[in-house]
């Protein structure tokens, strides 16, 4: 009987850098048909994450599988033409007159600023892609003058153009005006719903950003483990809702009996912070305010927020659990 591996293993990862440990304890297996969420505040470690499974950060220690080829034993050069990766230091090297159809196109072959001739079998491909995601239209538009939603749409079908496995979405929405975000996700919705579709890792700290096609979150705090579990779907007002005060509510953790989750986890919404403290049987949160912060979903460093209110949720187990 054929055995199917994993889209990535990972056990026991630590990575440390002179005395400070970046990650430490990271096991995650991902299999074939599951879509991911990696959620955790900045400096949780979610980058060095995706470095490591990248081949761009080596691991002090723990082991480390991609498509089912080992770190240290594989040409993890080769590995990353079947990674597709779309993330704000890809959009940053972007050449202005490049249009969208070449872009696309240079997924391919893994270059930036795509030069030499096409071919005519390439440039078919590229359409196909181009109209995968929706893009049809900006063939021969160059990159200047494409919106960011159309910018982060047109870098998922460079992705898509080798063909990949595993595409990681690092941070996609950075950058967004709500309009064009809540396209973008509506977007991304739609290609994970594709029987062809590969593995998709989203890497974010917004909880609203977490669509239904993803079935599995793990969260990070502090380069160490705070979760890894399925997530199912939650709408509105669902038990486990984060009901941010004057601002309305983002989506909860998770709709199973009990929170499998223990510890603290910060969420950020506008212009509030919920403070949550998981056990098994409850959920404590705070709800903070900070006075200036702007709309970059970037909490102040110097700002010291204010207490709005605290509840405890204790959510009904749902039937059969």
């Amino acid at each position: 009987m054929k055995t199917s591996h994993p889209i990535l293993e990972i056990s026991g990862l630590r990575i440390q850098r002179g005395e400070t440990v970046i990650l430490d304890k990271i096991s995650w297996r991902v299999e074939r048909g599951q879509h991911w969420v990696i959620l955790g505040a900045n400096g949780s470690g979610k980058t060095s994450l995706l470095s490591a499974l990248t081949g761009y950060l080596m691991p002090t220690a723990g082991e480390l599988s991609v498509l089912n080829e080992s770190y240290g034993q594989s040409d993890w050069r080769e590995l990353r033409k079947h990674i597709g990766l779309v993330s704000s230091s890809v959009r940053q090297m972007m050449h202005d007159e490049e249009p969208a159809l070449e872009t696309v196109i240079s997924g391919k072959y893994a270059m930036i600023d795509l030069w030499g001739q096409t071919t005519a079998r390439d440039r078919a491909e590229g359409r196909r892609v181009l109209k995968q995601i929706e893009c049809e239209h900006l063939a021969e538009r160059p990159w200047l003058v494409l919106s960011q939603g159309e910018r982060q749409r047109v870098l998922i079908g460079r992705a898509l153009m080798a063909k990949p496995r595993l595409l990681i979405l690092d941070e996609p929405c950075a950058g967004l005006d709500p309009a064009a975000r809540e396209h973008f996700l509506q977007f991304l919705q739609r290609i994970g719903r594709r029987a062809d579709a590969p593995t998709l890792v989203l890497v974010t700290h917004h909880v609203e950003e977490i669509m239904p096609v993803f079935s599995h979150v793990l969260i990070l705090k502090k380069g160490r483990l705070l979760g890894c579990s399925a997530y199912e779907e939650t709408l509105g007002e669902d038990p486990y809702a984060i009901k941010f005060p004057d601002v309305g509510y983002a989506p909860g953790m998770t709709k199973v009996g009990l929170s499998p989750y223990q510890g603290d986890l910060e969420v950020y919404y506008n212009h509030a912070m919920a403070l949550l403290t998981l056990s098994p049987a409850k959920i404590d949160v705070s709800y903070y305010q900070y006075p200036s912060w702007d709309q970059e979903f970037t909490p102040p460093t110097v700002d010291t927020p204010q207490l709005l209110m605290s509840e405890t949720i204790l959510p009904s187990p749902p039937a059969g659990v």
